[in-house]
């Protein structure tokens, strides 16, 4: 059975396997770092299930299977979970993992931070990703132009949200009809 547990330092030398997929974003060390120290809540690995060992042998290592990165961040009405980093090693995909991830982080900005929405940020160009959060309930709520940038290329990005609870008219989620620039972003 897959395990869903908090993130651990010593899991920063385990998740090569799901990091290295052109579809995930890798951070520099003091980005996980400082989301461990932060939300540790909100920061989530799947463990794939270790092989029956015999009393006298020592465990396998875990394998990872994804993680998800977390935290709560705005002001008032745009108070709100935001997901970082949700992603799935190519091996473990198409399993639910990342409904299973997903649903934590609702849950926890629902019932623990009392938030209104949860938001996250995608490549505009990630067509199978948005597909898979549009089936999630997230919609699409304003298109940040050049939002994943690098000294070679500028990507727009689409901020998905989905209403909590706590916003039952869900205002938060109705589509801004302009893009904006990510400077132009309220947190």
């Amino acid at each position: 059975m897959t395990t869903i547990r908090r993130f651990t330092m010593s899991d920063l030398f385990k998740f090569n396997n799901i990091n290295l997929d052109v579809l995930t974003e890798t951070y520099n060390m003091p980005f996980y770092l400082s989301y461990m120290s932060k939300w540790p809540e909100a920061f989530l690995v799947a463990e794939a299930p270790q092989p029956h060992m015999d009393s006298s042998s020592s465990s396998p290592p875990s394998c990872l299977m994804g993680y998800m990165i977390g935290k709560s961040e705005g002001t008032n009405k745009c108070w709100h979970g935001h997901v970082s980093a949700v992603t799935v090693a190519p091996t473990y995909r198409r399993l639910g993992l990342a409904k299973t991830l997903m649903d934590d982080v609702e849950r926890l900005s629902a019932n623990v931070y009392n938030g209104f929405f949860v938001d996250l940020f995608v490549r505009a160009s990630n067509r199978l990703a948005i597909e898979m959060y549009e089936k999630f309930g997230y919609v699409k709520y304003r298109r940040v132009l050049g939002y994943y940038c690098s000294a070679e290329v500028s990507e727009d990005a689409w901020d998905m949200r989905k209403a909590l609870v706590r916003d039952g008219k869900k205002d938060s989620v109705v589509p801004l009809d302009r893009p904006v620039r990510p400077e132009d972003l309220d947190w």
